[in-house]
């Protein structure tokens, strides 16, 4: 965590010579989340760097879990949380319908989501889903990757009946026979397909848009050497998970309440770290292909309103500085 020191100690060296220095004993908070899709935010919240780092600066750290991309993004737009993590896709969707926030880092290319149905089911492709009753969660990546995968069989989603439910409550209902198909997330999904038996009929990494932090916009203008320790320190975490694989699968099955089997599978099959952590074009080019789809099922105010979020959304120079410290 030296770079941590480090670049926090400049920015904190420039807010007095100009005169920013906060006064003795001011204590500022940082409120980030923790999520069982973003694994290295439970090594963040378990190795406790920030707390270490940041507490002689007077800054305190609390955590707030999110139960998903539309909790995180709720969290943002009420002033619950300053830094959240959703995937990418509804991250664009929330700055499109009004919320203030930009992407600051990429920590994953997962592949969390797919089209889960239950052991025994007769359903085997996406257009086999016509008239069927598909539990998905609304904001979400689960969600985004159903409309996308109805798109490519030629299905609409009147074709079929969204039954909005948060991901654990899908699962449910999905292995109670209350839904015909369901719109899963990692871990919950992987566990499912243990304990259950549920099978993923279809796939597609290419459809899953990327893990990102998002941080909201008077946070970055008040606290940018913040937002900068923040992503400094998720960069360390992925490192931590690289190197100590055996102890993340660990930690991840314990915080998520998953058997070490299904969270080795998300954590080494399923999540990619290794990838570039500045947003940029490779967001961008799977935002280009996801638009269309979420203007005509509504799910941004309007088509303008998606453009303008694709073009201001990202914000790549914390990311830059990190990786290239």
């Amino acid at each position: 965590m030296r770079v941590v020191r480090l670049l926090l100690a400049a920015f904190l060296l420039a807010g007095c010579v100009q005169g920013e220095e906060p006064a003795q004993g001011t204590t500022t908070t940082l409120r980030l989340d923790y999520a069982y899709y973003n694994p290295s935010s439970l090594v963040l919240r378990e190795q406790r760097w920030l707390e270490t780092e940041l507490a002689a600066q007077g800054v305190t750290v609390t955590w707030q879990l999110s139960a998903g991309s539309n909790k995180a993004n709720e969290g943002l737009r009420a002033d619950v949380i300053d830094i959240g993590s959703t995937a990418g896709a509804a991250a664009l969707v929330a700055r499109a319908n009004g919320t203030p926030i930009k992407t600051i880092d990429v920590f994953s290319q997962p592949e969390w989501a797919a089209i889960v149905v239950p052991k025994g089911s007769a359903i085997t492709s996406v257009a086999g889903l016509r008239g069927r009753r598909i539990a998905a969660t609304k904001g979400t990546d689960p969600y985004f990757f159903l409309l996308r995968a109805l798109d490519e069989a030629g299905l609409k989603p009147a074709d079929v009946t969204v039954v909005n439910l948060q991901h654990a409550d899908g699962r449910t209902a999905l292995e109670r026979g209350q839904v015909d198909a369901w719109a899963g997330l990692d871990p919950l999904m992987a566990q499912s397909e243990t304990d259950a038996g549920s099978k993923l009929i279809y796939r597609n990494v290419a459809f899953n848009s990327y893990g990102v932090l998002n941080a909201r916009e008077a946070f970055l203008a008040a606290h940018p050497e913040l937002a900068q320790a923040v992503v400094n320190a998720y960069e360390e975490a992925r490192k931590w998970i690289h190197d100590n694989p055996a102890d993340a699968v660990a930690l991840y099955a314990r915080e998520a309440k998953i058997s070490p089997e299904v969270a080795k599978r998300v954590l080494t099959e399923r999540t990619r770290l290794d990838v570039d952590p500045v947003p940029g074009e490779a967001q961008r080019a799977i935002f280009e292909k996801i638009l269309p789809v979420l203007v005509a099922d509504n799910n941004v105010k309007s088509e303008e309103s998606a453009r303008t979020a694709l073009d201001t959304l990202l914000e790549p120079k914390y990311a830059t500085a990190r990786s290239t410290a």
